[in-house]
């Protein structure tokens, strides 16, 4: 009788014949000779490595069987291309049956195994194990099995493929249990371009069925994946699938309409708004790519009207989340649908609709949008009709009313910018706070589209009500974001409002809200000029300096040298360096000790030569502080010098109060003090 897979020896390659073979090695624990006065630990092979994983996998332990299932590929290298086919593989199929842990290791590790089993030839018998692994109910086995599944399938050759993998993918289509027709949809959209006509057509109906199963989470997977799906049919039929009789217009797009329809739960409406992103896209290639016929045919037109109501009704869902997937996501929509003639006129609408949407959550993701929806519009469109939204979308809803308005229209049309930033004020007086912190951070954006008379028109004054929200995550987060703002009309016009406003932060109770202020700063200073932050802003830099929080305390310390680069010298030295100074005898040794970091900061910043006259006497004057922590953190300072101090400045400056700290009576001084003596002495040696 022959021996079953791996009931061989795993390595020797055959049934176990202890004749002519030496025993193994006694373990470990084995009496050894006295007269050995070491133990020499033997060292594993890697056929004895492999000989455990496997030994590993059959045992109880379900973390020894994850890490034996994670070492798969070094146990295939070890037992050849050959007996990884013919025995590991089949002992591994007959193993499926273990915890989620193993099999998950198990599906990650087989996806990695290609070389292993002799390249793209021989991928296919990865498969008998995938397939079992893709019909597990574990979620993250499946995915893991799926995206090993897909590796495998980039590897066959086309043969191959269309025999062994489009025969797993059909029989997974077509199970009884729904795990394995879920895993089954993604891998069927992604097989098309591979495949023959005739099991193109096979395949189209197979996800058809599976759009249609009576298994809502089959239907959700399957619609996560019918604009990609629909993607690959236009991409290997080629534009005749969007005729009348072809096979996106027949099969795909009716399913792009059952999907979205009331019947069907939130889990799959909410796949919505991608599919029409991926048809905008298809279309979208048929008008942007140089070809003879660049203009679209009555068919494809018809699909429009058809895919772009579909876009429209995801605003008006009955579920929020199905309307925020929408509001998220419809930069994208936006993206896809502009090089269309007149999409732009049916979604801008739908979009401020959204702004306007009863949930908060729905509003704050619009608004996030709201830059990105401006700036992938690029097509003018019909200005606001000076009605409500609501009556204005309810005029959109029939895309061919809006045609036939866009059509007759003979007024100046206007970018979509400039009608947008019109529902800017509006949503700064929104009740969330969450909606007017999302608008503080992207309104700004706008300025580059609208040019600088629109932007001092239209957008300067919803932003001057932003610069005084009672919110301070407003404030800040508008402040953060002046600089598309200053590139087109800098901010002059927004200085004395910005004023209030910084001050306010400055003194925010949260110390993360003062935080990022001051991270703020140096951008500010710049923005602002030299003469007005130092008439207004300056004192709040070196406030800081005496916070209660070390944060806050560090982050102005690296202020300091970031204005120092931005203004010069001279300007810290008029500004900065006084009150530091003055910080150096303040009773408190946390306040001195920032005075410390402060100054080693600003010399890296410094001119050299007005550096070890301003500054490096306040250091060496602190060498003698009462607390340790000073000392010890100036010695730290002193020997970062060396690249600043000429010889002669550090031969009788620093020298003598480094020797001095070598010799303090506290050790963490010394260790630092003989640290900095010996890094100086190594740098100046070099410069002799």
């Amino acid at each position: 009788m022959e021996p079953r897979p791996m009931e061989i020896d795993p390595i020797d390659g055959g049934p176990k014949d202890n004749s002519g073979i030496p025993p193994p090695p006694p373990p470990s624990s084995t009496v050894v000779s006295s007269s050995t006065p070491v133990l020499i630990p033997m060292q594993v092979s890697e056929e004895e490595d492999a000989r455990q994983a496997i030994e590993m996998l059959r045992g109880d332990d379900v973390s020894a069987r994850v890490a034996a299932a994670n070492r798969l590929e070094s146990v295939a290298t070890v037992l050849g291309e050959q007996r990884t086919r013919e025995e590991l593989l089949p002992f591994l199929t007959e193993g499926i049956d273990d915890e989620d842990e193993v099999l998950l290791a198990l599906a990650t590790s087989l996806g990695k195994m290609i070389p292993q089993v002799g390249g793209g030839m021989y991928a296919h018998t990865l498969l008998p194990p995938l397939e079992l692994l893709l019909m597990v109910e574990e979620i993250t086995v499946r995915d893991a099995a799926s995206a090993s599944a897909q590796t495998i399938a980039d590897s066959l050759p086309d043969e191959t493929f269309q025999n062994q993998y489009e025969a797993m993918l059909k029989r997974l289509a077509t199970k009884e249990w729904f795990t394995a027709r879920i895993s089954s949809a993604g891998l069927l959209a992604k097989a098309y371009p591979r495949l023959t006509p005739t099991q193109q057509q096979q395949h189209v109906l197979l996800f058809v069925r599976l759009c249609q199963d009576e298994t809502p989470m089959v239907r959700r997977v399957a619609a996560q994946h019918l604009g990609e799906m629909l993607e690959n049919v236009v991409q290997a039929v080629g534009r005749k699938s969007l005729q009348e009789e072809g096979v996106a217009a027949t099969l795909l797009i009716p399913l792009y309409e059952e999907l979205a329809s009331n019947e069907q739960p939130d889990s799959v409406r909410l796949q919505t708004t991608q599919n029409c992103v991926s048809f905008g896209r298809v279309i979208g290639a048929l008008v942007t790519t140089p070809s003879s016929e660049k203009s679209l045919t009555e068919n494809e037109l018809a699909l429009i009207q058809r895919l772009l109501p579909l876009i429209v009704a995801t605003i008006d869902d009955r579920s929020w989340r199905v309307r925020w997937t929408a509001a998220a996501k419809f930069a994208n929509v936006i993206k896809a649908y502009n090089p269309i003639p007149g999409a732009m006129d049916i979604l801008i609408p739908a979009y401020e609709k959204l702004l306007q949407d009863p949930e908060a959550e729905v509003r704050t993701a619009a608004t996030f949008n709201l830059a990105l929806v401006a700036q992938g519009c690029e097509t003018k469109v019909l200005p606001a009709m000076g009605m409500s939204t609501e009556d204005e979308m309810m005029m959109t809803t029939s895309t061919t009313t809006t045609t036939t308005n866009a059509t007759n229209y003979t007024g100046e049309r206007v970018t979509s910018a400039e009608r947008l930033v019109k529902r800017v004020t509006s949503l700064t007086e929104d009740d969330s706070e969450h909606v007017r912190a999302a608008l503080a951070m992207v309104a700004t954006e706008l300025a580059p589209i609208l040019g600088k008379d629109a932007t001092i028109t239209h957008l300067v004054p919803p932003i001057l009500l932003l610069l005084r929200d009672a919110a301070s995550e407003v404030r800040l987060n508008l402040i953060s974001s002046l600089e598309s703002l200053n590139k087109v009309i800098g901010v002059d016009l927004l200085s004395q409002s910005l004023l209030p406003a910084i001050l306010d932060l400055a003194h925010d109770g949260k110390w993360r809200i003062r935080l990022a202020i001051i991270q703020q700063i140096p951008l500010l200073a710049k923005q602002l000029g030299q003469d007005f932050f130092t008439d207004k802003l300056s004192s709040i830099c070196v406030a800081w300096l005496g916070d209660d929080i070390a944060t806050i305390r560090n982050a102005a310390t690296t202020n300091l040298k970031e204005l120092t680069l931005l203004f010069g010298t001279e300007w810290a030295c008029y500004n900065l360096i006084p009150p530091v100074d003055d910080i150096r005898h303040n009773s408190s040794y946390l306040r001195r000790l920032t005075a410390v970091q402060g100054c080693a900061q600003m010399m890296d910043a410094m001119d050299p030569a007005i550096a070890q006259v301003e500054l490096l006497p306040i250091l060496l004057e602190m060498a003698i502080d009462p607390v340790p922590n000073i000392r010890f953190n100036v010695a730290q300072s002193l020997g970062n010098l060396g690249s600043i101090c000429d010889l002669m400045t550090y031969e009788q400056q620093i020298l003598p109060v480094l020797s001095l700290l070598q010799e303090d009576l506290d050790r963490d001084v010394r260790f630092y003090a003989d640290k900095a003596s010996a890094k100086l002495e190594e740098e100046y040696a070099s410069k002799k």
